[in-house]
């Protein structure tokens, strides 16, 4: 397996791991009070679009040439770091 390939399914499996988490948090901000459940829908809203994003570089990488896709990494590396620390700061707010 090439290192381009490898890469993908690293970052789809990541991906996945982030939906579910994701799936995990609207189900706890289904349960929280009225005020506080707007305020954590917001954020989950958020957190869709940036995985829909990342979603978007996934399917650039894969269309990528083995030659270009060096050139896409950094973008889709720099797309993970903010996705992370969005799922983690919000999995640190919202509590069942």
């Amino acid at each position: 397996m090439g290192i381009k390939k490898a890469y993908e399914q690293k970052q789809q499996a990541q991906l996945d791991e982030w939906s579910a988490k994701i799936d995990t948090l609207k189900a706890k901000a289904d349960k929280a009070e009225a005020n506080t459940k707007i305020e954590y829908y917001k954020e989950i809203e958020k957190l869709k679009s940036m995985k829909d994003d990342a979603s978007n570089k996934i399917s650039e990488l894969k269309s990528a040439t083995d030659d270009a896709w060096e050139g896409l990494k950094k973008g889709m590396d720099n797309a993970w770091n903010s996705l992370s620390d969005a799922v983690k700061s919000a999995t640190s707010r919202i509590k069942s």
